[in-house]
């Protein structure tokens, strides 16, 4: 394993994965991650929580603690533009055992949204062709297992696994095009507000308490989770270094602005009275403000969309950290291995895709608990991140940033305070806590799992040492 540490830190001159990606992909892989599914399923929660004004502030509030997170994203990646990302960020920083840690986290969340994003697929393809049910195999822990659900789950992860199997390249084409659908189905959406909304509907603004906007707070992580994709894929993005950091904010930026506006355009769309019994807010809004059910057709179409890319964006990122981990000793070997013609991790990718063919199956209770779990993950990781980024600042402050944060101490703990005050939302105190024994024991499952892995590639290495 030191040997695969040490090529790590000093990795080789030849390259290993196609570098294909350019802007528009770079942007629209990371975008895409982000808005998934939420922007047409939840927006109407939000609104009835907050209020139209409160869940602006909500995800302003949020928007700019991810911002600040991502900054310290930003200047590490241009600076180890790795495959690994966060991996790469915490070894170099924290040492072997901390970055297993971090990494062990954040591939327990990117797999979960994989597993998670092949049950929502049924479900938002149900609202347009409700014939898709076929019948119930079982009812696991209050949710139905239909065939129909199950057939379509597996059809769509054959197809993403797919995608992603035959190269970078035909993964990122997808996106871009699928992203351009959504963008257009939003278009409609927010112009249809333009033109036809009224503020009045938005009355209160504010909902009562206003201690629901913290209800929307703590989920706008959740929802913003996705950047880091980019850094997953760093050796396959083909621009100079300082480019990447940049990329990484904007996407940021353009995934708060995207849920802002479209939270105010269904504000002005349903009135406030309104909004507990319609059944999708946001395709229910496009339908009133254009006078037709294609509107709102439109809408759900653009949430399969998001669905599809943020799946396919997070087979990227968690077949690349298994990459990682391979490349590290953790893993087995073969996870290293590229397709030797479209030069992807295809063991991480096919392993993705069989464990997401079973996970309809099992109900979407299970997967929910996982989901939640993994957004608590994902927050150790931002954690990890960015105390690794204030301590290269500290310990190596000569090493090259071609993207260079001005105010490194501010952005810094600023993230560090940001990120345990996400990870405080989680526990027992917090009216969002996670769910005891439930999603809590799903952390423990995984936890034990990685002692294990930890403790097998740390075995390993010393064997090769005394060899």
């Amino acid at each position: 394993m030191w040997a695969a540490y040490c090529h790590i830190m000093d990795p080789p001159n030849t390259q290993r994965f196609a570098k294909v990606l350019k802007t528009p992909e770079v942007i629209t892989l990371s975008f895409g991650a982000m808005i998934g599914w939420s922007w047409v399923l939840l927006t109407g929660v939000w609104l009835s929580e907050a209020g139209t004004l409160g869940t602006l502030i909500a995800f302003a509030v949020g928007g700019f603690a991810i911002t600040l997170i991502g900054l310290t994203y930003s200047e590490l990646a241009a600076a180890m533009p790795r495959t690994g990302g966060e991996h790469i960020y915490t070894h170099r920083a924290l040492g072997s055992k901390w970055s297993f840690v971090c990494t062990w986290a954040l591939l327990f969340s990117y797999l979960n949204v994989c597993l998670y994003e092949s049950v929502a697929l049924p479900t938002a393809v149900e609202y347009l062709l409700p014939q898709i049910r076929m019948g119930t195999l079982w009812n696991v822990l209050g949710a139905d297992v239909d065939i129909g659900f199950v057939l379509v789950g597996a059809i769509g992860t054959i197809a993403i696994t797919w995608v992603n199997y035959v190269g970078i390249r035909t993964a990122a084409i997808v996106q871009t095009i699928v992203t351009g659908l959504i963008i257009f189905a939003g278009i409609v959406l927010i112009t249809g507000a333009a033109f036809n909304g009224e503020a009045a509907r938005a009355e209160p603004w504010l909902a009562t308490p206003a201690t629901g906007i913290l209800v929307v707070l703590i989920m706008v992580p959740a929802m913003l989770v996705g950047f880091d994709v980019i850094p997953q894929s760093a050796e396959e993005i083909d621009l100079e270094p300082n480019k990447i950091g940049k990329l990484l904010v904007i996407s940021v930026c353009c995934a708060v602005l995207w849920y802002i506006l479209i939270t105010a355009a269904v504000g002005f769309a349903i009135p406030a009275s309104n909004l507990g019994v319609v059944e999708m807010a946001t395709a229910d809004a496009a339908t009133a403000l254009w006078g037709g059910n294609w509107a709102g057709t439109l809408l759900v179409i653009g949430g399969i969309g998001g669905i599809m890319t943020s799946w396919n964006a997070f087979i990227v990122g968690a077949s690349r950290v298994m990459f990682a981990l391979a490349e590290s000793g953790y893993l087995p070997a073969a996870y290293m291995r590229l397709h030797p013609k479209y030069k992807t991790p295809y063991v991480g990718i096919l392993t993705i895709g069989i464990i997401s063919v079973f996970a309809p199956l099992f109900g979407r209770t299970i997967l929910v608990w996982l989901v939640n779990s993994g957004s608590f993950a994902v927050t150790i990781a931002f954690l990890f991140v960015a105390v690794s980024f204030l301590a290269l600042r500290r310990n190596e402050p000569d090493m090259p940033r071609p993207f260079k944060i001005s105010h490194p101490n501010l952005v810094g703990y600023g993230a560090v305070i940001l990120s345990l005050g996400l990870l405080s939302a989680f526990l027992p105190w917090s009216d969002s806590a996670l769910a005891w024994p439930d999603e809590w024991l799903t952390i423990v499952v995984w936890t034990i799992l990685g002692a294990f892995v930890l403790w097998r590639g740390q075995r390993a290495s010393a064997e090769d040492s005394r060899g």
